[in-house]
């Protein structure tokens, strides 16, 4: 089999002029890459960017750069409901190649080198959830929970919106991001950790990726689309809009302004979506039991996906299932509220502003 060592002999790490730093929460990481991606980067992870110092890990990120063979790729089995290729993987003996099928990108997972190789400028959003994925997996090491939430706080609470895929959770926190009091902490992963007295979320650095339906019914959103897409977009049946997948960056602080971020936050409240634009009743919030509710946990629980290494240097199998009772221990002091009826965003923030207020 393989090694890392075999990989890294095919790679050109040296050489690379610019370092970043990067801090989240207790994380930190060091980025080494050329001058146009450092730049990119720069951009996207503004907020997230330190000082040199000790770090967890560092990442390597070679733009243009490919394996020498032909690789025998395995596809990651994806999540219920989703269809198309998406990732596939090689094991090492010490180690993990995961290929990116639509953009060609490949990323080395392994304790002696993390790499990012291939048309990376291009695809800047990939190299920054590869980031993004080892500060997912330093905390779930370190005892952390993944969800598939969004979250914004106050300082002195925290929100996190969970639902499932297309159930509207960016439009959601966004709302909630129209209070002035309100800060970003994150728009899809949100890592939970029970303290003896409360319970932290922790987001990561990265900006929403966000679709027109999102972005139409909100006038601070509008400058994000040009006026011929607007109407074309208007034109179009609810249900299509409502389905449509295409995604525009959205960068938290050139539209909210400064201060509006922060990656660490008191979870004190999780609300999971599960409305219909179909219904005829009211939105309503209504407590709910993670113990008696496991179709509510379902949509809250995340899978650390083909990149995950644990402490022991065992790495995660698609066919692995996720540990419902783990999550109800993090989660058992957070209130939990299950969110019916119609689909309205406005009944929601006016729900987010009595929270916060």
């Amino acid at each position: 089999m393989r090694t890392t060592a075999d990989v890294l002999a095919e790679l050109d790490r040296d050489g690379l002029p610019e370092i970043l730093y990067l801090e989240t929460g207790p994380v930190r990481l060091a980025i080494r890459c050329d001058t146009p991606m450092a730049a990119e980067l720069r951009h996207h992870l503004k907020e997230a960017l330190a000082e040199a110092g000790p770090v967890a890990a560092t990442i390597d990120v070679l733009e243009g750069q490919s394996l020498n063979a032909r690789q025998d790729w395995i596809d990651w089995a994806r999540e219920p409901g989703k269809t198309g290729r998406k990732d596939a993987y090689i094991d090492l003996d010490d180690g993990r190649l995961v290929h990116k099928i639509r953009t060609g990108m490949t990323f080395l997972q392994s304790p002696q080198a993390l790499v990012a190789l291939g048309p990376c400028l291009a695809h800047p959003n990939q190299v920054i959830n590869f980031i993004n994925t080892q500060i997912l997996n330093i905390c779930k090491r370190d005892g952390w929970e993944i969800c598939h939430a969004a979250a914004v706080t106050d300082g002195r609470q925290g929100l996190a919106i969970a639902g499932l895929s297309g159930g509207g959770k960016s439009t959601a926190i966004l709302r909630m991001m129209d209070l002035e009091q309100t800060r970003f902490v994150t728009n899809d992963r949100l890592m939970v950790r029970a303290t003896p007295n409360s319970t932290e979320g922790l987001g990561i650095p990265k900006n929403p990726r966000i679709n027109p339906g999102t972005i139409l019914h909100n006038p601070r959103l509008a400058p994000l689309l040009s006026e011929e897409r607007k109407k074309e977009l208007l034109q179009m049946p609810p249900e299509d809009l409502w389905q449509l997948e295409e995604k525009h960056d959205l960068f938290i602080s050139e539209v909210y302004g400064p201060d509006r971020i922060s990656f660490t936050a008191p979870l004190t409240e999780f609300w999971v979506l599960n409305w219909s634009r179909l219904s005829t009743e009211p939105t309503c919030l209504v407590d709910a039991d993670l113990t008696e509710r496991p179709d509510l946990l379902g949509a809250i629980m995340k899978s650390a996906g083909p990149f995950y290494q644990d402490a022991s240097g065992v790495f995660l199998c698609d066919d692995e299932p996720l540990e419902p009772d783990a999550y109800l221990r993090q989660l058992k002091r957070v209130r939990i509220r299950e969110v019916t009826g119609v689909i309205d965003f406005d009944a929601l923030a006016a729900a987010g502003k009595d929270l916060f207020t």
